[in-house]
């Protein structure tokens, strides 16, 4: 059945324009608590947001939505989304609300639903919250109205939790960290943690003001970070994304470190230590092959999923890996946590770091990266990928790239727009297997 609300990562959009208005916010909370009062014991909610100006506003209205189904709501306020699945399950509070359009501008908003168990809800609660957003939804009788309350220690329980990951026998001393945290959630919880644990801390992105998450800084502007750790001499440099469940590092050149060569890194160290769970990791299919010629070098698997941290998660729970992710950096770490955490995946980073004595610039390049070319193809409307002129384009194309290369090609979820994806070891052979599909496609449209 089609989604009307949630995408793959639940519901996203311009703030105050559909569906991301207050209204809607008030009747997902009504819509979700109902969905979620099951049982007789007072029911509850965890509320976090990030440092977006509207975070305030959706906030109070799913407060108000909350309640007036009967749901009592604690508020953490800004928070990192894993902070909120950890903290969703730790209260064992029935339903988990992250409200943050992660690494999107300030004037985007999102909110993101967690069950009981920390994790993500499934398709079929989705699907049953937005049939009640459209419906109706039996509210609480005044005497059954629920309460909200401010839980002030939140912060200093996921830096606890967070600091609990980091190898016991190892410390952070002596290591000069730059770490962006882009004005977002982890704006005071990822500073804190680094230090805690001994390491000289420079922290940038750490001034939120409504309007400038992810302005410039943060994992997808790693400029500024760049040029801070060349000028400060750091040893490494962590960027997080705007709910910091992303992680992007530097090394101590100023070069970018991404989310492939991080998960080689975590990977390779945890299957020395024994502790990589069925010996690999989950992917998507934009993960580049580099990553899957360097990790069978070493007998490790890696399982590619669609795009979406939402289907790594489901591979990773259904298969009983522990280690997964995305090139754009979601890392997930199921030994630490539901979901994405870019502050626990750079403390497994620095942990490989301390141990190896290397420094970031030898020990993070694992593998070159494969000549990778990704289009987008926009077209008008009708199936172009079922013609069969376009059919006969790829399959030749798979043909040419076979023990060479790889091509991938999706539908956009979104938006009639096509992406075709080759990546090879001879450049210009993957930029012309690229456009002769793209042509086909432009002639089928």
């Amino acid at each position: 059945m089609a989604r009307k609300y949630f995408g793959t990562d639940g519901i996203r959009g311009l703030t105050n324009k559909s569906p991301m208005t207050a209204a809607m916010a008030m009747q997902v909370g009504m819509a979700a608590g109902a969905r979620f009062r099951r049982g007789d014991h007072r029911h509850r909610v965890v509320i976090g947001k990030d440092t977006r100006l509207s975070g305030y506003m959706l906030e109070n209205a799913m407060v108000a939505g909350f309640t007036s189904v009967g749901m009592d709501v604690v508020l953490v306020g800004p928070m990192p989304t894993p902070a909120v699945a950890m903290l969703t399950h730790a209260m064992r509070a029935d339903l988990g609300v992250m409200i943050s359009a992660s690494h999107n501008p300030y004037q985007d908003n999102g909110i993101k639903l967690f069950g009981p168990d920390g994790y993500k809800l499934s398709d079929a609660d989705e699907l049953a919250i937005e049939a009640l957003i459209d419906g109706e939804v039996a509210l609480a009788p005044a005497e059954e109205i629920g309460r909200a309350r401010r839980v002030e220690d939140a912060r200093g329980r996921y830096i606890h939790a967070a600091k609990s990951t980091f190898p016991g026998g190892l410390t952070l001393d002596g290591l000069k960290i730059v770490v962006d945290c882009a004005n977002g959630a982890a704006y005071q919880v990822a500073p804190s943690a680094l230090w805690e644990l001994g390491a000289e801390v420079i922290a940038i992105g750490v001034s939120p003001n409504g309007k400038n998450i992810n302005d410039g800084v943060g994992s997808t502007a790693p400029q500024v970070l760049r040029e801070t750790v060349v000028a400060s001499g750091a040893h490494i440099g962590i960027a997080l994304d705007g709910d910091a469940d992303r992680l992007i590092v530097v090394d101590e050149k100023g070069q970018v470190v991404d989310g492939d060569q991080l998960m080689a890194t975590i990977a390779s160290g945890w299957a020395r230590a024994g502790r990589l769970k069925q010996g690999g990791l989950v992917a998507t299919v934009m993960s580049n092959l580099g990553l899957e010629r360097h990790l069978a070098t070493q007998g490790i698997k890696l399982v590619r999923t669609s795009v979406g941290d939402r289907y790594v998660l489901e591979a990773m729970r259904a298969q009983g890996y522990n280690v997964g992710g995305e090139q754009s950096g979601h890392i997930i770490l199921s030994d630490y946590a539901t979901t994405g955490d870019g502050l626990v995946a750079a403390l497994q980073v620095l942990a490989e770091l301390v141990r190896s004595g290397a420094p970031a610039s030898e020990l993070l390049h694992r593998f070159d990266p494969l000549p990778q070319m990704l289009k987008n193809v926009r077209f008008a409307g009708g199936k172009p990928l079922e013609a069969e002129s376009v059919k006969a384009v790829i399959a030749a194309a798979e043909t040419e790239l076979t023990g060479k290369g790889r091509l991938v090609i999706r539908p956009s979820g979104t938006e009639p727009v096509i992406r075709v994806m080759a990546e090879g070891d001879d450049p210009g052979q993957v930029e012309r297997v690229v456009d002769r599909i793209c042509d086909a496609v432009r002639a089928a449209a």
